[in-house]
């Protein structure tokens, strides 16, 4: 069985991931505008009446943004932790009881013909989670907001096909940005983002023949460049001898559209 996988979106201003087989298509997060999801799904051929359903990492606005609209629009549920559904609701307007679906971090969640598995995160929500989307023999995994690598995460995204993983900042950049103190050391804490050197030290680790796509995503818009967190990224894997472009690829998700959608 294969597998489709794609970033509608990948940013401060808006995350949004497609994952999809011919029989089950769902969005992880829709943290914009519910007009501009649709226009990202046109990339793929979709609309917002395609989707079955869609699932949330946590409840900040920039993952939340459209869900409401798309639930309401095309009757999806929505799946969430129970403390994510509580900070959530104000944010994204009235959805449907029968369509608030919760979540429990390391259970599986069948639907139809995919496993849907949240696992915990390190990252100032309410309770955050990143997934893994199985079907087959295919694994994809989703890992952004991650303020540092836990064994928990280790173990949920190692032997995946592809991957969404964070690469927020350059260190540099940030301690040298305009970004107030404060808000520095939110991205740096423990609850804040994943670095990219800390993104290329986690992608070494999780190497393997199984996994041929990485996307970095989540790249800050003031404290990095896709330029960067790619030369940072693939100079780490190189040092761990590992090598890009024939069988494994890296890709940067770009902040908005579909760019280099896989299938696994």
């Amino acid at each position: 069985m294969s597998v489709k996988f794609a970033t509608l979106a990948s940013g401060s201003s808006g995350n949004s991931i497609f994952v999809g087989t011919e029989k089950t298509k769902i969005l992880i997060d829709a943290g914009l505008s519910g007009k501009k999801v649709e226009e990202a799904l046109k990339d793929l051929n979709l609309s917002g009446k395609d989707i079955d359903a869609i699932f949330v990492t946590h409840e900040h606005i920039d993952h939340v943004d459209g869900i409401g609209v798309l639930s309401r629009r095309y009757d999806i549920p929505v799946y969430a932790t129970e403390g994510t559904w509580l900070q959530m609701p104000s944010k994204v307007g009235c959805i449907k009881e029968k369509n608030q679906k919760l979540i429990y971090s390391d259970e599986n969640c069948i639907f139809n013909d995919l496993c849907i598995h949240p696992f915990d995160i390190p990252h100032d929500a309410a309770q955050p989670v990143g997934f893994t989307v199985s079907a087959g023999d295919a694994k994809i995994a989703v890992a952004t907001d991650i303020g540092h690598v836990t064994r928990t995460i280790l173990d949920n995204i190692k032997d995946c096909s592809s991957i969404l993983l964070e690469s927020n900042h350059d260190v540099e950049m940030l301690k040298n940005g305009s970004y107030p103190y404060p808000l520095k050391q939110r991205v740096l804490g423990k609850n804040g983002h994943l670095s990219n050197d800390a993104a290329g030290k986690l992608l070494a680790c999780i190497m393997s023949d199984k996994l041929k796509y990485a996307f970095l995503g989540h790249l800050s818009k003031e404290n990095n460049t896709p330029e960067l967190a790619y030369e940072t990224v693939s100079f780490i894997l190189k040092e761990y001898g590992i090598e890009i472009g024939t069988y494994f690829k890296l890709f940067t998700a770009p902040r908005y559209g579909v760019k280099n959608p896989v299938t696994v």
